[in-house]
């Protein structure tokens, strides 16, 4: 019987890395299309799946194409332009915890591109399996995209000589700003049409990352909180006038009774004219 066996020699160096995957977000822009300038506290790659446009970063711009990977090291202004003819379609990972060292070890590079035309199949495997685990959210996904990340960089690294630096973040303050911020609106203006689109767009963020950090920062997502928001001032018109329910809802910033009675018995278990009919019967 032939018998081979192999010792795997552990890196420390990889093996202690300690990043964290904060989201995956798949992005097609139709038309000419440019964000603003914006910085994260964390990295960002970019993989670009179809199509082409430019990025800037801090004073330099560049063109970006096809199976071009595209990396920013955290607290670096960047931002990105789809062209006319030929949109982007691209994907997009958050990553804490990391900083890319460029260029044989210069930790002063802000940024690197390089073409995976030639490794694409382990590129488009990692990040399709990632959303797609993302998507269905089945037991112990995050887990799965946290692995996928790690092989992820193992092959940005083999292929693209790149090292990785752990790197220690808290939250700052102008995240923590941005935040009060969003609740500040979300406050005043609960009873206007809002979306997280919206949001992200106030806040030159990502909407999955401000999703992320709001949640963090308030406990809830910032749906969940104006949706939270409204269900109170509803219960108060409710306990304090004769308003229908249609026009509470209406007056709240629900798009339909329908709506804002659904929202309403999932938060307290009852229905509003429930609530109002046991409130009048304590007056």
């Amino acid at each position: 019987m032939a018998n081979r066996r192999y010792t795997i020699n552990q890196q420390e160096s990889i093996r202690k890395l300690d990043s964290k995957l904060l989201y995956v977000s798949a992005s097609k822009y139709e038309g000419d299309w440019q964000s603003t300038m914006h910085s994260h506290y964390f990295a960002e790659i970019f993989y670009v799946q179809k199509g082409s446009g430019s990025f800037m970063v801090g004073d330099k711009m560049f063109s970006v194409k096809e199976s071009d990977l595209i990396i920013i090291n955290p607290n670096i202004e960047h931002t990105e332009k789809s062209y006319n003819a030929t949109p982007l379609e691209y994907t997009v990972l958050g990553i804490d915890g990391l900083t890319f060292s460029f260029n044989k070890g210069d930790t002063s590079a802000q940024y690197s591109v390089y073409n995976f035309s030639n490794h694409e199949q382990y590129i488009q495997l990692y990040l399709t399996s990632m959303l797609s685990e993302i998507e269905e959210q089945r037991p112990q996904y995050e887990l799965v995209c946290q692995n996928l990340l790690e092989l992820l960089l193992i092959q940005i690294m083999r292929h693209a000589d790149y090292n990785l630096i752990a790197t220690k973040t808290i939250m700052s303050k102008k995240i923590s700003k941005e935040c009060s911020t969003v609740k500040r609106y979300l406050d005043s203006n609960y009873s206007e049409h809002i979306t997280l689109d919206k949001l992200a767009k106030m806040t030159h963020m990502n909407k999955y990352y401000l999703i992320h950090v709001f949640t963090k920062y308030s406990g809830m997502s910032p749906i969940n909180y104006l949706n939270n928001r409204r269900i109170e001032e509803g219960k108060m018109l409710l306990e304090t006038t004769d308003f229908s329910v249609m026009q509470i809802s209406s007056s709240i910033g629900f798009s339909s009774q329908a709506y804002f009675a659904q929202a309403f018995k999932k938060s307290l278990g009852i229905s509003p004219n429930e609530y109002r009919k046991q409130k009048k019967q304590f007056e």
